[in-house]
């Protein structure tokens, strides 16, 4: 078994000078157990020489890489004489060209480390959009060209309480410049949500470090480890869904294809990428189920229909081939067809010639504003997002009983916990049913003039 390589610290010259001279080598890990940097000089040696030692088989096989760039009096030339970064790039080419591996060249920043694992995601059929996008927008610009070993806890804290501290962005095109809000989170709440976005792309990156770490690109994780920490207690929102009365009120407010995605979702509890996704071949009538193909975590499930969903469904897809978007923006088609008959009618052309290449699809971040204007007519206050509708779903089933793990298998989710955490104290409980039949009653009445919104 390989004895485990002690980290030396060879980064500078100044650093090498303090390690003990003679035949002792000085090693940095480069493959765990299998390959290292290793720096020796002798005691009356002007410079120190740079080497590569791999295990094979229990045998210690050494190459010579070139002069350490000890001697302030000659300059690192990148052949003969080598600065530290110069010899790690070779001894991993050396490494590459053993194996036939496709190990990083040269610097590994933080930048190409994101690449990779972006290009790992795609491998693994893993959405990569959003990824690419925070990537883009709130990590390269800070630690972009930082080497991965140049990393410190210190460092990675610092940005990542930065993240926390400043404006969100707006939504934007994947090329457009991007642009912050009008102003720092201040309240409570905004300062929760900004901390809670600084965690989730704080896991990206470490996703990414760790995939470079897991592949033996890095010697260890210490920088971005244990000892980076998330903010605690920032995801806990309150969970906002509408009660049956408002959810009515919302279909109706709903403009004609909308509403259809509204009714969906509401019937379904899946979310908007997955609604945008459904062909009409995805729905079963006689199991009563939506086959979503691939969900947030790259896996399908079948989600289980109430009747009234069934019927909803079957209405919706009725006398329409199978390969068709089940969910059809309507708006943006017509639009896009007024917008042709007017340039065809400029050009002195028949407009009845107008015909668009829109398959109709919902796209992304289209349900944004139709769903803003929708609760201002609906009087929904205060308004409610797309996502909420999925709440809505798993919380009235919550409420009437509908067990956690079977809303956590609709829903999507392996396990109970994300449900319980957000819905648990929704569900009908022992200690609920307790607390209502034995706590203590002081005899108040109420005012049976006043009467709430949702009952009249």
């Amino acid at each position: 078994m390989a004895r485990i390589v002690s980290h030396a610290k060879l980064e500078s010259p100044s650093a090498r000078a303090k390690l003990k001279r003679g035949r002792q080598p000085h090693l940095q890990s480069l493959v765990t157990g299998k390959a290292a940097l290793g720096y020796q000089r002798q005691a009356d040696a002007p410079s120190g020489r740079w080497f590569v030692r791999r295990n094979i088989g229990g045998r210690y096989l050494v190459q010579n890489l070139g002069l350490a760039d000890d001697d302030r009096h000659v300059a690192a030339d990148g052949s003969a004489v080598l600065t530290f970064e110069q010899a790690r790039a070779r001894a991993l080419e050396v490494l590459a060209q053993a194996s036939g591996e496709d190990v990083p060249r040269g610097r590994l920043t933080v930048r190409k480390t994101c690449a990779r694992y972006i290009e790992a995601m795609e491998q693994r059929g893993q959405r990569t959009l959003e990824t690419e996008r925070r990537f883009a927008a709130l990590v390269l610009p800070e630690l972009g060209d930082l080497e991965v070993r140049e990393l410190t806890a210190e460092r990675i804290r610092k940005w990542h309480a930065g993240l926390a501290s400043r404006p969100a962005l707006l939504r934007s095109s994947r090329d457009a410049k991007k642009r912050n809000t009008k102003a720092p989170p201040e309240d409570e709440e905004a300062v929760r949500r900004r901390r809670a976005s600084a965690n989730r792309v704080l896991t990206m990156l470490k996703a990414a470090l760790n995939h470079a770490y897991d592949e033996q690109w890095v010697s260890n994780n210490e920088a971005w480890g244990r000892r980076v920490k998330p903010f605690r207690d920032v995801d806990a929102a309150r969970v906002r869904y509408l009660q049956v009365v408002e959810a009515k009120r919302l279909i109706n407010a709903s403009p004609p294809g909308f509403r259809d995605l509204v009714q969906a979702a509401l019937q379904t509890g899946a979310r908007y990428s997955e609604l945008c996704r459904l062909l009409v071949e995805d729905f079963n009538p006689d199991a009563g189920t939506i086959h979503v193909r691939r969900s947030k975590s790259g896996k399908g499930r079948h989600v289980i229909l109430s009747d009234e969903g069934v019927a909803f469904f079957t209405q919706l897809t009725a006398g329409r081939p199978g390969d068709n978007w089940m969910l059809h923006n309507h708006g943006r088609v017509q639009r896009a067809l007024a917008r042709e008959r007017e340039r065809l009618e400029n050009a002195g052309e028949p407009a009845a010639k107008a015909n668009v290449n829109d398959r109709g699809e919902w796209r992304a971040a289209e349900q944004g504003r139709l769903m803003r204007d929708a609760c201002e007519h609906g009087k929904i206050k205060p308004p409610i997002s797309f996502h909420g509708l999925r709440h809505t779903w798993a919380s009235l089933a919550a409420m009437a009983g509908v067990p956690l793990l079977v809303i956590a298998k609709n829903l999507g989710h392996t396990d109970t916990r994300m449900v319980e955490k957000h819905y648990g104290h929704m569900a009908p409980s022992y200690v609920a049913d307790a607390i209502r039949a034995g706590a203590p009653k002081f005899g108040f009445k109420p005012d049976k003039k006043v009467v709430g919104l949702a009952a009249r």
